[in-house]
């Protein structure tokens, strides 16, 4: 493509006028290529052959037949019989490792597994068969439409809106809808409608956003709070209400899934990021999106004619998901290509088939231009609050953050997203992230669908006030009770919150409550961070701990024992502290978290009465340059 290259936050090139769906295009025969290349066509290889190849889990998931559809119509746009070929293939590894006698197929070929992804695997037969089947000999398309009869039969009988997160029923609801009209089963049309119209009771009240991802679906928590995730909205569900809305042209959802899909769009970061900082399931969040969910072009694109922004917000992921591609693989998140972090195919099979759904039905002719258009987030607006997720989104000057005491966790799950009133997201217009939220402990909710970290180091991202003792651990970011207020005093904005160190089940010490309070103050020039926490007997014991965002390549300037220079690509980070500043043991000076995929340095002080400054400046040289810090006895 032609054009105008700018250099964005994270150092990467992109078009100025970048057109989303040339992009898409190049994008998709990428990662076809990719695919392809890890197709098992070894028949000595029984229980493989077929199946796409996963580098980072050493197998062949369960939903690599969602790839036949972007194959289909890969080989309807070329003429290369090679998409057909591994078409085939692909649909008999299906068959013969993870179909199911009730019409079910399997998430992983393993016994027991989850089969609720039918829906995905229904929905992409269906749109190979609906879109491209003159391509299909005779008898291939005749099996493959009788066994989305089967599959159309399990979803009828077993979806309900109970059935599963709200991702399912509302998936499906595209799913039957797209299934009836193709097979001529007018049941399933109904149901469609059904699951639609009863997805849209599940929309918050005060922000208007979907949820139901994770339960009770009708009972708030103490802060009033129901159960909502961005990824898992905003790349499968949304979308999912989009394709049924405009197969069935069904104006009432239309009309409200636009209205969602605004709110939901408050939370796109500038550089096209997906803030899952704070949702239910975002031990599945990849930055650009979530690990397994389809994408969110499938919505925005597809919908830009009722909102111009939309447009921009599918391009601006599309471009970002490009970054982080290499060798024709989607890598879960912008560290992992420098951390050296194999990527899951999952990422790949998974977004591919967005990109196919709006080369298929989008409209190519209409030209944008997103430079024109001002997403929610790129507006300096100073503070929105989200009573829904008990969430705050801070816009001052350059900087992006976004601070949560959201009460919800996912269904019995603990020390999933972070809490307390913590700071989940410090982002800059020339920098990218410089704080970011983890889990607060990385565990594998979904183990065949998450990659094991295997680190010895690794630890949360999340800056926090934090006590290891007697094998238990304490944080602030874990209480769910934590109270949070805003001010703002001229030109600055204080967010001041009240908390506790608690454990995963909200119990204190067994020597009694430590209470802490953590402010942030935004001005446009700089952040502050203040850390306390009362006296007590374990105040050795107590870490203020603070990881920034860094690569290993990006050099630290050390400037005296509390003030250090962080060198990025296009500019310099000072960081300075009232105390000393100490580094974590690491490998290599820096930690990698999976969720969302980035590298931080491990910053911590061992002093109450914190106070840390972060200011971004454009690069200079500092006076000397160090890979990591000297450790400091007793505080690794």
């Amino acid at each position: 493509m032609g054009g105008l290259y700018v250099t964005d936050a994270l150092g990467f090139q992109q078009q100025s006028h970048a057109d989303l769906y040339q992009l898409s295009s190049s994008l998709l025969k990428q990662w076809a290529a990719g695919l392809i290349n890890l197709q098992i066509t070894d028949s000595g290889r029984v229980n493989d052959y077929g199946g796409i190849w996963c580098p980072a889990d050493k197998a062949v998931h369960g939903r690599v037949g969602d790839t036949i559809y972007p194959f289909f119509y890969l080989a309807a746009k070329t003429n290369n019989s090679k998409y057909i070929d591994a078409s085939v293939l692909l649909y008999r590894w299906m068959e013969n490792r993870v179909s199911q006698p009730d019409g079910s197929w399997l998430n992983e070929p393993v016994k027991g597994s989850w089969k609720g992804t039918t829906v995905f695997a229904a929905i992409a037969l269906a749109e190979a068969v609906k879109n491209h089947g003159a391509l299909m000999d005779t008898q291939f398309k005749n099996d493959v439409t009788a066994r989305l009869k089967k599959a159309g039969d399990y979803i009828y009988n077993n979806f309900s809106l109970e059935y599963g997160n709200i991702n399912y029923p509302v998936t499906a609801s595209y799913g039957l809808s797209l299934l009836g009209e193709l097979l001529d089963v007018p049941q399933f049309k109904v149901k469609g409608k059904e699951l639609a119209h009863q997805g849209l009771q599940l929309v918050t009240k005060k922000d208007a956003l979907l949820s139901g991802e994770g339960g009770p679906l009708y009972k708030a928590s103490k802060k009033g709070c129901f159960s909502v995730d961005l990824g898992y909205n905003v790349e499968e569900s949304l979308p999912a209400l989009v394709l049924y809305g405009l197969l069935t042209k069904d104006e009432e959802v239309l009309e409200a899934v636009t209205r969602l899909m605004q709110t939901h769009m408050e939370f796109m970061l500038p550089d096209g990021a997906w803030d899952n900082s704070w949702g239910t399931r975002n031990y599945k969040w990849t930055y650009w999106g979530s690990r397994t969910s389809d994408g969110c072009q499938s919505a925005y694109a597809l919908m830009a004619n009722r909102d111009a922004r939309f447009y921009k917000v599918a391009l601006k992921n599309t471009q970002l998901m490009q970054q982080c591609t290499k060798d024709g693989l989607l890598y879960g998140g912008p560290h992992y290509i420098a951390h050296r972090v194999t990527p899951c195919v999952h990422h790949t099979f998974s977004h591919i088939k967005a990109l196919t759904n709006i080369l298929e039905y989008g409209d190519p002719t209409t030209k944008v231009n997103a430079d024109k258009l001002t997403l929610p987030r790129e507006e300096s607006y100073g503070s929105r609050f989200f009573t829904d997720i008990q969430t705050w989104l801070i816009a001052k000057g350059n900087y992006r953050a976004t601070i949560t005491g959201y009460d919800r966790e996912y269904k019995d799950t603990k020390n999933g997203h972070a809490t307390g009133g913590a700071l989940t997201m410090l982002w800059h217009q020339k920098t990218g992230p410089l704080m970011v939220a983890s889990m607060n402990e990385y565990q594998l909710f979904e183990a065949g669908n998450m990659q094991p970290d295997t680190d010895p180091f690794s630890m949360s991202l999340t800056p926090r006030i934090e006590l290891k003792i007697n094998g238990l651990l304490y944080m602030n970011i874990s209480d769910l009770g934590a109270i949070i207020e805003t001010q703002n005093e001229g030109d600055k904005l204080t967010v001041s919150t009240k908390s506790k160190l608690v454990d995963k089940n909200q119990q204190s010490p067994a020597s009694g409550e430590i209470n802490c309070e953590v402010s942030y103050s935004f001005t446009n020039e700089k952040v502050t961070l203040k850390f306390s926490y009362d006296k007590t007997i374990h105040a050795d014991k107590i870490k203020i701990i603070f990881p920034v965002i860094a690569k290993a390549t990006e050099k630290i300037g050390v400037i005296a024992s509390n003030k250090l220079n962080i060198h990025k690509d296009s500019a310099l980070v000072k960081v300075s502290a009232n105390h000393p500043i100490v580094q974590l043991s690491s490998n290599n000076g820096r930690v990698f978290n999976f969720v969302p995929g980035y590298e931080a340095i491990p910053f911590f002080i061992a002093q109450n009465q914190a106070a840390i400054e972060l200011e971004v400046l454009p690069g200079v040289n500092s006076r000397r340059v160090f890979s990591r810090f000297p450790a400091i006895p007793g505080h690794q």
